[in-house]
């Protein structure tokens, strides 16, 4: 099938909508497959031929490290001149997320680097 000449927005493989860039349903029982983002078809015959592999790996029980708190995602972030208040040691980890709408300003998570006091900052 050449879906080159269509007037599509992606240039993709028989897995992705060529109108929306979706991942497509794997054939069924139907004639066609249809997007379920935005209705595009393809006639399941198209598919033909094509193989689609899928694996699931298994680790042995208790090889899964777990994270401690040194880890964790307050020390995951530049260090900063920032004083603690809880201990007055000057640096403290940060990051950042969208914890209100999007038309709000981010939250500034701090982990102190000396005594693990976390606070926060809405900016």
């Amino acid at each position: 099938m050449d879906l080159a000449g269509s007037c599509s927005g992606f240039q993709s493989d028989l897995d992705f909508c060529p109108d929306c860039g979706s991942v497509l349903p794997l054939p069924g029982t139907q004639d066609t497959v249809i997007c379920t983002r935005c209705g595009f078809s393809i006639n399941v015959l198209d598919f033909e031929g094509k193989v689609v592999k899928t694996s699931v790996l298994f680790h042995k029980l208790g090889t899964a490290m777990p994270v401690s708190m040194e880890e964790g995602p307050g020390f995951q972030g530049p260090v900063i001149d920032r004083r603690c208040s809880r201990c007055g040691h000057e640096g403290m980890a940060y990051y950042t997320r969208q914890m209100r709408s999007a038309d709000e300003g981010q939250t500034v998570f701090y982990t102190c680097t000396n005594c693990k006091f976390q606070e926060k900052e809405d900016s």
